[in-house]
């Protein structure tokens, strides 16, 4: 999957001040990143908030993002859940003719074992012809799936094609690099390990802020994969900072927070989780101003 080899980035979702999908700003948002250099774009993955967004409303982000996409970059669409039968059933419910993969989140909450993992994925990858990036985010799921789970289904199931790691683990992420099949993705999670994942043979990553700063995220990545580590490094030094400070009270809070810097969307969220506060919005101005005009 050649398409997926450099940054994607996993979107949010604007809101207007009523509170519904706010579809212009997704569509500045969406060029912003083809603009910048993004290779591709994850629709309704966590970073877009669709946890809380109603079904109606998942339906027109998708729309928004094909739309304002208009086929220039490959598409990937969330689809994930605890409850295999379900995530199933959702899959069966899209057209899937626009997008070239889905992202679909390890089992969260229920805990299940390494078993429990791979029957998950390999139901979900028998249930379709598209193929599948795993997403691995042990802070979030409660649970890690190990090297060896992942490597069992990509040998296992034909479609299931990479992995989405987020372990934040770069013992097991070389574990997995070393192990796995060699048509076999694996993607980092995390924008602080994105570029130690590409130099030790990740194929690139889905990002939070290579949405903010695509041109200087989307860099950074092509120089490690041609393993230029000295300049890639120096941009890896430059947005480390802000790599911590949009985690810093909760995601998408802080990427928001920068979109409403850069005049693309609002920072507003959706409870339980709260727009980042005023003394937030101020570090990640000053950072990103400076940023912005270091690499212009």
């Amino acid at each position: 999957m050649k398409e997926f080899i450099g940054t994607g980035v996993a979107l949010v979702t604007p809101f207007t001040a009523e509170g519904e999908v706010d579809v212009a700003s997704l569509g500045q948002i969406v060029e912003h990143c083809i603009d910048g250099g993004i290779d591709y774009l994850v629709v309704l993955g966590t970073t877009g908030e669709s946890a809380t967004l109603r079904k109606h409303e998942k339906r027109i982000v998708a729309d928004a993002v094909i739309d304002a996409n208009a086929g220039r970059l490959p598409l990937v669409l969330g689809v994930g859940g605890n409850y295999t039968a379900a995530v199933i059933e959702e899959l069966h419910q899209w057209d899937l003719s626009s997008f070239t993969a889905i992202l679909s989140v390890s089992p969260y909450y229920n805990k299940p074992t390494q078993e429990g993992i791979y029957q998950h994925f390999r139901a979900i990858a028998n249930a379709t012809e598209k193929p599948i990036i795993v997403y691995n985010v042990p802070g979030r799921t409660g649970s890690n799936m190990l090297p060896e789970t992942t490597i069992r289904l990509a040998n296992d199931c034909e479609t299931i094609v990479a992995i989405k790691e987020a372990c934040g683990d770069m013992d097991q992420i070389n574990e997995l690099i070393q192990k796995k099949p060699d048509d076999f993705l694996v993607i980092s999670g995390d924008d602080p390990t994105a570029l130690a994942t590409v130099l030790a043979g990740g194929a690139g990553v889905i990002s939070v802020l290579g949405q903010g700063l695509p041109s200087e995220f989307s860099k950074m990545i092509e120089l490690g994969l041609k393993k230029d580590r000295l300049e890639a490094q120096v941009l890896h030094d430059a947005l480390l900072e802000t790599m911590g400070l949009i985690f810093k009270e909760g995601n998408p809070a802080g990427i928001k927070a920068i979109f409403e810097f850069l005049e693309l969307g609002s920072a507003r969220v959706r409870l339980p989780l709260i727009e980042a506060s005023a003394e937030l919005k101020a570090e990640l101005k000053t950072i990103v101003g400076q940023l912005v005009k270091l690499t212009a």
